[in-house]
């Protein structure tokens, strides 16, 4: 199994650009996803507009980062949401879950 290029640039504070692909593959490093969630600010967004692929594991990873932030106070937004994860959301009832 390899590794797909993932990448998480903070833009301005409280924003982080992901860019890539957020499938399975991609999402192996625990350790470095959760140091994307360490934030002083009470909203975190994260800008998926240079996502290139999203899977159910990507979902499911999006889905994990808003309850550890959530218990931690704090929330997440998601900002120029691709199509597949539109669609990805929809089908496993959870749209609601980012509004």
């Amino acid at each position: 199994m390899m590794a797909t290029n993932l990448q998480f640039s903070p833009q301005h504070e409280g924003v982080v650009a992901i860019k890539g692909e957020l499938t399975r593959n991609s999402l192996i490093d625990e350790r470095l996803l959760n140091q994307q969630l360490q934030s002083t600010q009470s909203v975190l967004y994260f800008d998926l507009s240079e996502v290139s692929r999203v899977d159910t594991a990507g979902l499911a990873w999006l889905i994990h980062s808003l309850g550890l932030l959530q218990r931690q106070g704090k929330r997440l937004e998601l900002k120029n949401i691709p199509e597949q994860l539109h669609k990805l959301m929809e089908l496993g009832q959870v749209s609601n879950l980012f509004e």
